[in-house]
């Protein structure tokens, strides 16, 4: 599967407010916070469900994944999504082990590596943000 998912019993605010400070204890920033629920209706368009998105980076694993092969920035920053979804709060990401297996070249091993560990760490903050 392309990616990690779990369910909450916090509101989204309470859920990004636990993410936001699990990520502080793994070295990662909140670069940008999307709200498409605010923005399809400052668009006209009505919609209801609270739906998230935060991008999140930690500069030392992005400077070793660009270090390594510069295609792979076409996946930073990680995003992090927190919705509502038939009564619950979810919070979940693309993984990043199976993004980085698109690029393929010589770096592809190294890459790898770099992607599973950044992968455990943003599932831990996931999980301790339930």
């Amino acid at each position: 599967m392309f990616h990690y998912t779990v369910a909450s019993n916090k509101t989204v605010e309470e859920a990004i407010h636990a993410l936001e400070e699990n990520l502080k204890s793994e070295q990662f920033g909140v670069l940008w916070r999307f709200s498409i629920q605010d923005k399809l209706n400052e668009k006209g368009l009505e919609f209801h469900q609270k739906y998230e998105i935060l991008e999140v980076c930690n500069p030392v694993e992005a400077k070793r994944v660009l270090s390594e092969n510069h295609l792979a920035g076409y996946f930073l920053p990680c995003k992090l999504a927190v919705y509502e979804h038939e009564g619950q709060t979810k919070i979940g990401m693309p993984k990043p082990s199976s993004l980085i297996g698109m690029v393929e070249n010589e770096s592809f091993e190294a890459l790898r590596s770099i992607a599973a560990d950044v992968e455990k760490r943003l599932v831990s903050c996931i999980d301790n943000s339930v």
